[in-house]
């Protein structure tokens, strides 16, 4: 696998990480709102979750649609490999 693979598989690894304990501590503030540690948890990895999928769509093509840039001059979402073509 070359240097370039690998990093985009290390970055949709880290990708996936962050993404699973924001999503976790969302579900735990719904039930605890007032929980301030939790709430600084979230807000901490929720932003290493918005930095990754930046850092990736930067380097290969977004993941989500509010990481298109602003600035493409076509849908760059379009440009990414399907799942069954080796994306996700």
């Amino acid at each position: 696998m070359n240097q370039r693979c690998q990093s985009r598989e290390a970055l949709l690894n880290w990708i996936h990480m962050v993404s699973f304990a924001a999503y976790d501590m969302a579900l735990y503030l719904d039930t605890h709102p007032q929980d301030q540690k939790a709430m600084e948890y979230y807000q901490n990895y929720n932003h290493l979750r918005n930095q990754a999928l930046e850092d990736f769509a930067q380097a290969f093509y977004p993941l989500t649609m509010d990481t298109v840039p602003s600035c493409a001059r076509h849908w760059e979402w379009a440009d990414s490999p399907l799942p069954w073509e080796g994306g996700c």
